[in-house]
C-alpha cells in the first residue's frame, strides 16, 4: 500500500481583515497569551489559511476538475455539523486523486505562503523554538511548505492519503491523530498533548485559523487566533489574542518581559 499525501480543512470564509488584534478580549487576558508566545518552547502552526494563503484540498479539486462538487460537498458537510473525518472521506470521494495526478499538483504548484512566515518561523528558530505544522490536511503537499520554511519532515503532522498497487485511490489513514477533531482525543489537542510528553516541552503554542486550532488549547498553553488570509468570527471571538500580521508576532519576540516587573 502506497501512502501519500494531501490539505484539508473548511471552506474559506470571504477575506474583511480591519484590525491585527481582537477588540473584545480584556487586555489583561491578551498580555498573558503574550507572555506565554514569549516563553513558548515550542510552536505549532495550521497550514491551511494560516501558514499558507489557501486552502489545500481547494486547490486540488480545481486542478482535477471538480471544485465546485467539492465545494458543494464541503458546503452541506459544514451545514449539516458533520464529523471531521466524514467530511473529509466525502470531499475526497469525489476527488479521488490517483498517485500520478497528486505527484503532478505537487510538482507543478507552489506554495502560497502568507506574508510574514518566513521571517516569523526564522526568527523562532534562532531563539531555538522547536516549529511544527499540525493540520487536518495531508502531508504530501505540507513537506514543499516545511522545505520552504526549513522545519524538519519529523515536525510535520498531517494525514495521509492511501493508493493501491495500481496508485489509484484507496482512502486514508483514519489512524492518523489528525484525521478527525472534535475531542481531546483527537486532532490537534492529541497532537499537543503526544508533542509535550514525548518531548517534555513546557510551554506549547498553537497558531491557526479555524476551530480545530481553537480547540487545540488546552492542552496547548496558549491559542494564538490568525486572521490574515481569512476571519472566521466564531473563532475570533474565542481567541485571547487575535492577530491578522504575522509581523505582529516577530516583533512580539522583542519584548523584554523583564521590564514589565521593574
Amino acid at each position: 500500500m502506497i501512502r501519500v499525501a494531501l490539505p484539508t480543512s473548511a471552506a474559506a470564509i470571504p477575506r474583511s481583515i480591519s484590525t491585527a488584534v481582537s477588540e473584545n478580549i480584556p487586555k489583561n487576558q491578551e498580555e498573558d497569551v503574550r507572555k506565554v508566545w514569549r516563553q513558548a518552547d515550542a510552536v505549532c502552526f495550521d497550514v491551511d489559511s494560516t501558514v499558507c494563503q489557501d486552502e489545500g484540498i481547494d486547490e486540488l479539486a480545481a486542478y482535477l476538475g471538480v471544485g465546485e462538487a467539492v465545494a458543494n460537498v464541503t458546503r452541506t458537510a459544514m451545514n449539516g455539523n458533520a464529523r471531521f473525518r466524514d467530511a473529509l472521506a466525502a470531499r475526497l470521494q469525489v476527488m479521488k486523486p490517483n498517485n500520478e495526478q497528486l505527484e503532478q499538483f505537487v510538482n507543478i504548484t507552489k506554495p502560497k505562503l502568507t506574508i510574514g512566515i518566513r521571517e516569523l518561523v526564522g526568527r523562532l528558530h534562532a531563539r531555538g523554538t522547536h516549529v511544527y505544522l499540525v493540520s487536518g490536511g495531508f502531508r504530501r503537499l505540507i513537506l514543499p511548505v516545511a522545505e520552504l520554511l526549513g522545519i524538519e519532515k519529523s515536525r510535520i503532522y498531517a494525514n495521509e492519503i492511501l493508493f493501491d498497487k495500481q496508485g489509484n485511490y484507496h482512502g486514508f489513514d483514519t489512524s492518523e491523530l489528525t484525521s478527525d477533531s472534535g475531542s481531546k482525543d483527537v486532532g490537534k489537542p492529541a497532537v499537543i498533548a503526544l508533542l509535550k510528553k514525548k518531548f517534555h516541552y513546557k510551554t506549547v503554542v498553537m497558531v491557526g485559523d479555524g476551530a480545530t486550532d481553537a480547540e487545540a488549547a488546552p492542552p496547548a498553553d496558549a491559542f494564538i487566533g490568525f486572521g490574515g488570509n481569512v476571519i472566521r468570527e466564531g473563532v475570533k471571538a474565542r481567541a485571547k489574542w487575535y492577530v491578522t500580521d504575522f509581523d505582529v508576532l516577530r516583533k512580539d519576540l522583542e519584548h523584554d518581559d523583564s521590564s514589565d516587573d521593574e
